[in-house]
């Protein structure tokens, strides 16, 4: 009997990359958008047979990097896999581990998890596709790292964002922050994990862009960027080209997913 594999969600430093890139906020399965916004900032989207997305490639040669959570709560988690994963496979795409990757590749290990918070959506979605095509997503998502190093240390990617402390390391706490953020333990009023603002405490000199925390507007904070802007839930889908520093989102389609304390983003 084959082990189940791993998720390895250690630190790429990927210094040597200096871009130009694209970093794109929570896509949650949301595949019409993406295909959207990544026209919006100049890519040309390549089809297969079938019309479905495969790839997408910018005429100057720019990389998109995805701050992870591209699967569940939305209409076609495999939509955004298969395209993502074409991007990546042709050199053309980075992408962080998101919480919602590191679950879903638990579940498909046949591991006990809570089938909650829009997973149950994304099973659904991939039982549909071809065991060839599951067996590639799960070694695509086992794959991705913890956050990258990028640009000679002047960009860092994180799903949750990063203290300068934890750059490059590849420590639990570092992996687990990343991934999670540092939740402070209270709830909110609609039961929700209140979360550390590191991002208020961050000077570092590197750019840290990331997502994972839903926000109505894009707004920067001592360097750092939350591209997360709930397009699944309604808002937008939203990117940071660099090194311009500046910003591209297109609106959700309709709401996808319903969630406690989010509401429509207006940007």
């Amino acid at each position: 009997m084959t082990e189940p594999r791993r998720p390895d969600p250690l630190p790429r430093d990927r210094r040597d990359l200096t871009g130009p890139f694209d970093v794109i906020g929570d896509v949650h399965g949301c595949r019409s958008e993406l295909e959207s916004l990544l026209g919006a900032l100049g890519y040309e989207i390549a089809r297969d047979a079938a019309g479905r997305a495969v790839d997408a490639v910018h005429p100057d040669g720019r990389t998109a990097v995805f701050v992870g959570d591209l699967v569940d709560r939305g209409p076609d988690t495999p939509g955004v896999l298969r395209l993502v994963m074409g991007m990546s496979a042709a050199g053309r795409a980075l992408c962080v581990m998101g919480n919602h990757e590191f679950k879903l590749i638990r579940a498909l290990d046949g591991r006990a998890v809570r089938v909650a918070h829009g997973l149950e959506r994304s099973l659904a979605q991939l039982a549909d596709e071809e065991p060839e095509f599951r067996s590639a997503a799960q070694d695509f998502l086992c794959d991705l790292p913890g956050h990258y190093l990028l640009d000679g240390g002047r960009l860092v990617v994180a799903h949750a964002g990063l203290p300068e402390s934890l750059h490059g390391s590849r420590s639990g706490r570092a992996r687990a922050f990343a991934i999670y953020g540092a939740p402070t333990g209270e709830v909110d009023a609609h039961g929700l994990p209140v979360r550390y603002d590191w991002a208020e405490d961050y000077r570092g000199a590197a750019t840290v862009a990331y997502g994972h925390t839903p926000a109505t507007t894009l707004r920067w904070v001592n360097n750092t960027l939350c591209l997360d802007t709930g397009a699944v839930f309604g808002g937008a889908l939203s990117a940071l080209s660099y090194p311009e520093r500046t910003t591209v989102s297109v609106p959700a389609e309709q709401v996808w997913s319903e969630r406690a304390g989010i509401s429509p983003a207006t940007g």
